[in-house]
């Protein structure tokens, strides 16, 4: 039997070679596919073109230029002003606070209103930085090479998140205003103090792995995360500020009339603006044709805290999530989404269509993958967070474009705001929250369902 085994892996080995060296690229496969390239007069000034030219600019479709128009059947009332993240990943936390400034607005009865990102990007960092060292304690038994441990040094702490990471933060640490911890340099470009405070968890991580090889106490090991945890919160109150445990804060409203001083906590000032808004309420929808729809997913050990939810959602067909989208828009409510904005995107445009370039043309290829192809190569994927404000219809109420809120600052493509067709949706967008008030019964029995796990490596996330 050994023997048999032994003759059969061999002749896989000797068939796998064979394969290999099959593959090598000849000398007469190479003549051939040079001959292909027949350098004509038209091929000649391609070349001479995209040698010397961003390929944009020679794929964009003068045909589509202006065709989209920025007006709306059914827009959100409350736009409440563009905001700027600036150089920082942090779209998914300006995209959740957006969606909820209409309602501060209300309150208040002002004009403006931001919540304070930076207060928000503290802690999440700093939680980010616990679940690290706590994933690598619990991981230390695993060789370095084992895949989990690999990705958990590959990227300690991030800008990036999505709703349920947001929903961690506010739910343990409140909200503030801006003005009470506004954005600074290190907030606005993160890339540096990422940078240094991954650096040190990298370190951390090493000596705790080593930590448990040599068999110290637990009690040992916990001290010593706490003074590693000590040193990233150093590092982070010296690049944002040290964030409040109690402010004084008043506004003027929009009739002239100044407030008290009111002294609250962030749990306290959360609880006065959401009122009877429970985030719980919300359910994260996504349209992933590699995956079976009406099924309950989640990722695992994808989330900020230590103790918080990951990253959960119902996966949908897009005509679905377009229906649920209209009803929120039409009842003045905006809503977390996420898309592959680089898609055929056009800076300065205002507009989002997959009419926009025609590469193709410009290279003589065929480019024909579909949105599943797309996700499984990773060729594409989420990669911005918007509030999602506005849909147009025809006259049989079928969408023909959508509308953003971005938070690229008031200067960026629309005035701050990119709209996207119909299509465009269909191939690029990924993930909505919506309020569940708006679900059908079989999403929310979908929802209801006991999760699937993912690993956080997936191709999707």
């Amino acid at each position: 039997m050994k023997k048999l085994t032994l003759l059969l892996l061999l002749g896989v080995w000797v068939a796998s070679a064979a394969w290999a060296q099959s593959g090598a690229l000849t000398a007469d496969q190479l003549q051939k596919i040079r001959q292909s390239y027949q350098e004509d007069s038209y091929t000649k000034a391609m070349e001479n073109a995209l040698s010397n030219n961003d390929i944009n600019k020679l794929a964009l479709n003068r045909d589509n230029v202006d065709k989209v128009d920025q007006h709306f059947k059914y827009k959100v009332d409350d736009i409440s002003g563009i905001t700027d993240q600036k150089g920082s990943g942090r779209c998914w936390m300006f995209t959740s606070l957006n969606i909820f400034r209409p309602v501060a607005m209300r309150h208040f009865n002002v004009d403006e209103f931001e919540f304070s990102e930076n207060y928000l990007y503290f802690y999440d960092i700093f939680e980010k930085a616990n679940l690290f060292l706590n994933n690598v304690v619990a991981s230390a038994d695993l060789p370095f090479t084992s895949r989990k441990v690999n990705w958990y040094f590959k990227s300690p702490v991030d800008d990036g998140g999505v709703w349920n990471s947001f929903v961690n933060l506010v739910n343990k640490y409140g909200m503030v205003p801006k003005s009470v911890m506004p954005e600074t340099h290190s907030s606005e470009n993160t890339r540096k103090m990422v940078k240094f405070i991954v650096t040190k968890l990298r370190e951390d991580g090493l000596e705790l792995r080593q930590m448990v090889a040599d068999k110290k106490s637990k009690t040992d090991i916990e001290n010593r995360r706490v003074e590693m945890l000590e040193g990233v919160y150093r590092m982070l109150a010296l690049n944002l500020g040290n964030p409040p445990e109690q402010f004084r804060w008043r506004y003027k409203d929009k009739d002239g009339n100044l407030s008290e001083y009111k002294t609250y906590t962030p749990q306290q000032f959360r609880d006065e603006v959401l009122g009877d808004i429970k985030l719980s309420d919300y359910v994260m929808l996504m349209n992933d044709p590699t995956r079976p729809y009406y099924k309950h997913y989640e990722i695992e050990n994808y989330r900020n805290t230590e103790e918080g939810i990951n990253w959960n959602y119902v996966n949908l067909p897009n005509d679905v999530i377009k229906q649920f989208a209209i009803e929120s828009i039409k009842n003045n409510e905006p809503m977390y989404a996420s898309c592959d904005v680089g898609a055929f995107y056009v800076k300065g445009s205002g507009v989002l269509s997959t009419e926009n370039y025609d590469y193709g043309a410009v290279y003589g290829v065929k480019f024909g993958m579909d949105k599943k192809q797309r996700i499984l190569t990773g060729e594409s994927g989420s990669s911005h967070g918007m509030a999602l404000i506005a849909v147009d219809v025809n006259d049989q109420g079928k969408p023909t474009k959508w509308q953003f809120e971005n938070s690229w600052g008031p200067d960026s493509d629309y005035h701050g705001y990119l709209t996207f067709t119909d299509n465009w949706f269909n191939q690029y967008m990924f993930r909505f929250v919506i309020n569940k008030k708006y679900l059908d019964s079989k999403t929310l029995k979908a929802w209801s369902e006991k999760a699937e796990m993912l690993p956080p490596w997936d191709p999707m996330f």
